[in-house]
């Protein structure tokens, strides 16, 4: 049973709706509905009953919610007192993190973490993930903060902290923005594969994801070009030089949102360091604040 279960049974219960509580999450409707699938696995109880479009607590679920609900402000409580127990804490954290990660995500952590501890030096080289993950690996960097490898690697402790969807989309006069009708976006991906694209560069680990997604239905996508600089990548859609996947974040209104149902894409965000390494009080004090975010 994992706390991101027992946070998604209350969201749900409370909202009645898959839709909504992946919405309230800011995770996909099938995260959602693995969660609850996996706790209902591991209580051996059925929690929720659909009927039709409505969902509805069984006895089982009435009875676990004050439970649930118990148990996440404990753990609330505990990690809020971990990240503020220490104010004295003071030297010198090294980290690294990507561009995007350190724009859209990091900068309450950051603020939290310097109010909290206001006498540690903080040290971020804004770069890729993966190189990112590579001076964790050597040694160079305590922690970073990228996007997580799906390759496993018994030296490195992944802690996912956000799952990030990856939208479909294409500018709003490419040819599929004028195809699609107002009542579906959905496209094949076969065809799909065939139209140029413009997507991160092969040794990333969001276009490893996408080639092997397209590679496991025996496709390639057609790259017209390739950048690891997700900012660059959204202009280039906004202007039309072809489709794309991008974090929601960076949708804007000159993008056409599509669907293809063979290309849904989630990528995992999150906090490593190297297993052999001792952590300073500096990272364990990050590695607790950002852990706390998955209970926010």
């Amino acid at each position: 049973m994992e706390i991101s279960e027992l946070l998604t049974f209350i969201k749900v219960a409370e909202t009645a709706s898959f839709s909504d509580a992946a919405e309230q999450l800011f995770v996909t409707q099938p995260a959602v509905s693995k969660r609850i699938a996996a706790l209902e696995s591991s209580l051996e109880l059925k929690l929720f009953d659909r009927i039709g479009r409505q969902i509805q607590l069984t006895e089982a679920g009435h009875q676990l919610l004050p439970k649930a609900k118990q148990i996440t402000t404990e753990i609330k409580d505990i990690k809020r007192s971990l990240t503020t127990q220490d104010e004295e804490l003071s030297g010198e954290l090294k980290m690294a993190t990507s561009h995007h990660i350190g724009l859209h995500r990091l900068p309450k952590a950051l603020k939290q973490y310097q109010s909290d501890f206001p006498n540690v030096l903080i040290e971020i080289d804004f770069t890729q993930s993966e190189d990112a993950y590579q001076q964790v690996l050597k040694g160079e960097a305590e922690v970073a903060v990228i996007t997580l490898s799906n390759e496993e690697n018994p030296m490195i402790e992944s802690i996912p902290i956000w799952s990030d969807p990856l939208m479909l989309v294409v500018g709003e006069e490419h040819e599929l923005a004028i195809t699609a009708s107002a009542n579906t976006q959905e496209v094949d991906i076969k065809a799909l594969a065939t139209l140029p694209c413009v997507l991160p560069d092969k040794n990333t680990f969001t276009r490893q994801m996408v080639d092997k997604v397209l590679g496991s239905q025996g496709l390639k996508p057609n790259v017209r070009m390739s950048t690891n600089n997700f900012d660059t990548l959204t202009m280039l859609v906004s202007i039309g030089w072809g489709w794309s996947l991008l974090p929601s974040t960076l949708v804007n209104q000159n993008h056409k949102v599509l669907a293809a149902q063979d290309l849904i894409l989630e990528r995992r965000l999150g906090i490593i360091y190297h297993k052999q390494r001792t952590l300073s009080r500096s990272a364990e004090a990050m590695i607790s604040l950002l852990k706390a975010e998955i209970l926010t």
